[in-house]
């Protein structure tokens, strides 16, 4: 595995790859930082990093990305509402209470524990481009982001969505 560093206006970040794909992004000290990175890994440029930052620059710039990036299959999260939050639109939001009524619709079963999906989405390993900051509390609050309700607030600002409490 391999890492590199992007810095952004909220702080440093941590980029991972396992050579094609991209297998992580987090913000520097967030909550599960790195959970997914191997002990051995080693710093090194690669293209996809450098897409990957391309990428970052415009989000930062509040632009929507031109393209878009496929992250590695690697992770465990599509059951669990990561497939659903990749196709969240830019700028808009979405509560822990849908997804995981969405998810019992798609799977055929009565209910979802929103602790579960919480629980999938607190943990996701690449940030800002799997979107978790886009899912809110069923009144609108900011609740559950790894890398802190403040980065979380600053995310949703950036994609100008209105009314972020």
């Amino acid at each position: 595995q391999y890492t590199d560093k992007y810095r952004s206006p909220l702080g440093e970040i941590t980029l991972a790859s396992d050579g094609d794909h991209l297998t992580g992004l987090w913000f520097d000290g967030q909550k599960y930082f790195a959970a997914t990175l191997s002990a051995e890994h080693q710093e090194r440029e690669l293209p996809i990093f450098e897409l990957t930052k391309e990428w970052l620059d415009s989000y930062f710039m509040g632009k929507i990305p031109s393209f878009t990036l496929y992250p590695s299959g690697g992770y465990a999260f599509p059951t669990c509402g990561m497939g659903l939050i990749e196709q969240n639109t830019y700028g808009e939001v979405v509560t822990y209470k849908e997804l995981a009524g969405e998810i019992a619709r798609q799977k055929g079963i009565p209910s979802m524990s929103t602790q579960a999906i919480g629980g999938a989405v607190g943990h996701n390993p690449i940030s800002i481009i799997i979107p978790a900051n886009r899912v809110v509390g069923s009144d609108g609050s900011l609740t559950g982001y790894a890398g802190g309700i403040d980065k979380k607030r600053s995310l949703l600002t950036i994609e100008r969505v209105p009314k972020v409490s």
